[in-house]
């Protein structure tokens, strides 16, 4: 199979134009049809030399159609600015050339108002992680992303650094006993636990949100796959916060990543495809498909987004309460924030749906969670309203290698040895989530000194991630 695979550069090469014939010719390529990679190449060629000719042809018929019929088809299409806005980057000499195309992309909708990129930019879908994107009066389902409301939360407790070495067992038998991981994992129904947040008045209003109650309810209070995590970890404030009211000092503290599970990921689903449906955009930015608010669409997508958004705030509840009660300590704090969502904001004077894919809201005071990796520190901040950032930081430290690469190139011993030095525990996870895997979390801090004040930071040393080599993030 290695050999029979075929991008869309090596289309490009051939005299292919970025364009829906573009992605036909690699939906006929993933169907693997028993010829060497040479082979394909030349009929892919010869079919765009002269589509007429396979008309009749049972494989290429699709690719010839939509070669002849593209310059039609793009005639309907939305257009787009014919020159890219300019925008700030944050961190720009460490962000992949991909994830600048697809910014510079939707840096071109008609609808774009101002956009960032923060230093831990990564290529996604639509969006760029780490993207974001002020828009008039419109959402962008993938600008906001496939997990709705994925966000962070910190307890910080009234125990001492040392009680993670002195109780460090019991600590790890209580994120085995609170915690459930995995894509499509959930709980059974003796163990459902009830909330607010499943008698929102959608999940009786909306005939596809009615469907998803009951996975809803079945996974409120789980963790998703990836890069989603539960860990104890130490919490270390080199001067008092008065605003918190907590003193110079290190704590036992919970932080937690997750977001809004299967609900989530349906909801965004369901709606991207609608989006492309009603908004036609050129082949380069279909995937940035949007719903204009004052449409009866984009009013049922924002209710759904908020509602997914709810929901992932309720599953961090339901965690941090259950390990709160094992634990029988007092909390002394508890910060959230959310990422992969869209709000209302105004940004010069001017109101606007603020996307952020992978971007922490930073406005002046705000506080939020910037994590590292499962061996480097995470940053707990106030923002500072940067403007050029549209009120935004980055989410954590970006991935540094693709999943795929991470899994074939790190060495699983090595990344033990490396947690084993630095006295940190692991529960589950893949090489995909390996510390190698992501940018340097410090650098990444340097990058937005003009967006963040830290206040405290955060080291992790019990770490529960998902052992079932589940993707979902």
């Amino acid at each position: 199979m290695e050999n029979m695979r075929i991008n869309g550069n090596d289309l490009i090469a051939l005299g292919y134009k970025e364009n829906e014939a573009l992605g036909v010719a690699l939906k006929i390529n993933r169907l693997r049809l028993g010829y060497k990679r040479e082979e394909m190449l030349q009929k892919f060629k010869e079919v765009l030399d002269n589509p007429e000719a396979f008309l009749g042809d049972q494989v290429f018929a699709p690719l010839s159609n939509m070669l002849l019929n593209v310059d039609k088809l793009e005639k309907e299409y939305i257009k787009l600015k014919s020159e890219v806005d300019s925008y700030e980057v944050y961190g720009g000499d460490q962000i992949e050339a991909g994830a600048k195309k697809q910014m510079n992309t939707a840096m071109k909708l008609p609808i774009t108002v101002a956009g960032a990129l923060m230093p831990d930019a990564h290529q996604g879908y639509g969006l760029p992680i780490g993207g974001v994107l002020a828009a008039n009066n419109a959402v962008i389902p993938y600008g906001v992303g496939v997990d709705i409301g994925c966000r962070m939360a910190l307890s910080i407790f009234d125990l001492p650094a040392t009680y993670l070495e002195s109780h460090h067992d019991d600590l790890k038998k209580i994120l085995m006993k609170t915690t459930r991981f995995g894509a499509g994992n959930g709980f059974l129904k003796h163990e459902r636990l009830d909330h607010e947040v499943l008698e929102n008045e959608l999940f009786n209003e909306n005939p596809f949100i009615q469907n998803l109650k009951d996975k809803a309810w079945t996974q409120l209070g789980s963790s998703g796959g990836g890069n989603h995590f539960v860990e104890f970890g130490i919490m270390e404030f080199q001067a008092e916060d008065k605003e918190l009211g907590i003193h110079e000092g290190t704590y036992l503290a919970l932080l937690t990543h997750s977001g809004s599970r299967g609900l989530g990921a349906m909801i965004a689903n369901h709606y991207t495809k609608l989006a492309m449906e009603l908004c036609k955009l050129p082949y380069e930015a279909k995937h940035l498909a949007y719903f204009d608010l004052d449409s009866a669409e984009g009013q049922e997508y924002w209710m759904a987004m908020n509602l997914a958004g709810d929901y992932a705030s309720a599953c961090h509840e339901v965690i941090h309460e259950k390990v709160l009660s094992e634990l029988g300590a007092e909390r002394l704090a508890k910060i959230e924030n959310h990422h992969n969502f869209a709000w209302k904001e105004k940004w010069k004077g001017e109101d606007v749906i603020v996307h952020r894919k992978g971007a922490t809201p930073a406005g002046e005071g705000v506080m939020g969670i910037i994590p590292g990796s499962m061996a480097a520190p995470g940053f707990l901040v106030r923002g500072k309203g940067e403007e050029q950032s549209i009120n935004s930081a980055s989410h954590g430290a970006g991935r540094l290698m693709s999943r795929t690469q991470a899994i074939k190139t790190l060495s699983r011993s090595e990344v033990s040895k490396k947690l084993e030095d630095l006295g940190i525990t692991l529960i589950g996870a893949d090489l995909d989530e390996a510390p190698k895997a992501y940018k340097n979390i410090h650098e990444v801090m340097a990058a937005q000194t003009d967006l963040v004040n830290v206040v405290a930071s955060f080291h992790p040393k019990v770490v529960r991630m998902a052992d079932d080599g589940s993707k979902e993030d």
